[in-house]
């Protein structure tokens, strides 16, 4: 009876895995559904979004690359997410080093304010960093935006640097510092170089995440500094066409390369 009972066991196992699949795949399918949908949009060449498109055309692409205030979006969103992301790297390696090494009162406390920015909704968050930075006379310009955007991509950041800093063996480092570097200098020499796939995943993730912000530079945004995404949405109130799609399939090829770019690391680092 038992041997009956492990057989009937085993021959469960195939459907379930095979259950399981199904579903993985199923959910795989709904996330990317409209990703496939957009793609071809991009190429229609209709005036107007329909679905299939009737015929192929570069038409809305050449809309997105060659005009001028399109063009002048990706340029300030590539400048506000870069900065951004150099911000979010100097503070978030000092913020990692600090929860993982230091011990001091309040560490945890400490820790759940860095990441309430996650916990927060999101339009809290950005009402906050704009009423703030409106003291400053901050709004309007690509700087400010910068430092909004820096607040939600520096708990992202201090995420993965930490887990990459708890995996980190220090004493590499104490064996560089008795045998004369400063501590500054065997950070920078034997433990930076190690946790290098971490810092440059953690600043991929950043500078994707700083990129495709809407809520943030919606506030931030003046007459003359519109990001790409602040761009979109106002696209897509005042009118719709499939120029759009072309720069969705655009900004959907850049996070591609972000994550295969953080793949390729992951795989370094083991």
């Amino acid at each position: 009876m038992k041997r009956i009972g492990a057989l009937s066991g085993v021959r469960q196992l195939p459907v379930l895995f095979v259950l399981i699949g199904v579903v993985a795949g199923l959910d795989l399918l709904f996330l990317i559904l409209p990703i496939l949908l957009v793609l071809p949009l991009s190429f229609s060449s209709a005036q107007y979004l329909v679905f299939p498109p009737p015929g192929f055309s570069l038409q809305w692409y050449g809309q997105f690359f060659g005009r001028p205030e399109w063009m002048s979006s990706l340029f300030l969103s590539l400048q506000v997410s870069v900065m951004a992301t150099a911000l979010t790297c100097v503070l978030g390696l000092l913020a990692s080093l600090a929860m993982v090494r230091a011990r001091f009162p309040g560490k945890t406390a400490a820790y759940v304010i860095l990441l309430a920015p996650m916990i927060v909704p999101s339009i809290i968050t950005a009402v906050a960093i704009y009423l703030f930075l409106a003291r400053f006379n901050m709004v309007g310009n690509a700087l400010g935006m910068a430092l909004g955007l820096t607040v939600v991509t520096l708990p992202l950041f201090t995420i993965i640097v930490s887990a990459t800093l708890q995996g980190f063996d220090v004493h590499l480092e104490q064996a560089a510092i008795s045998l004369g570097a400063g501590p500054l200098v065997a950070f920078a020499r034997v433990t930076l170089p190690i946790i290098a796939p971490g810092v440059i995943s953690g600043a991929l993730f950043a500078f994707l995440t700083a990129f495709g912000d809407l809520l943030i530079p919606l506030l931030l945004s003046g007459p003359t500094t519109v990001t790409l995404s602040v761009r979109i949405w106002t696209n897509l109130v005042m009118q719709i066409n499939p120029t759009i799609a072309a720069v969705s399939s655009f900004l959907t090829m850049v996070a591609l390369v972000v994550l295969g770019s953080v793949g390729l690391l992951r795989r370094l680092q083991k």
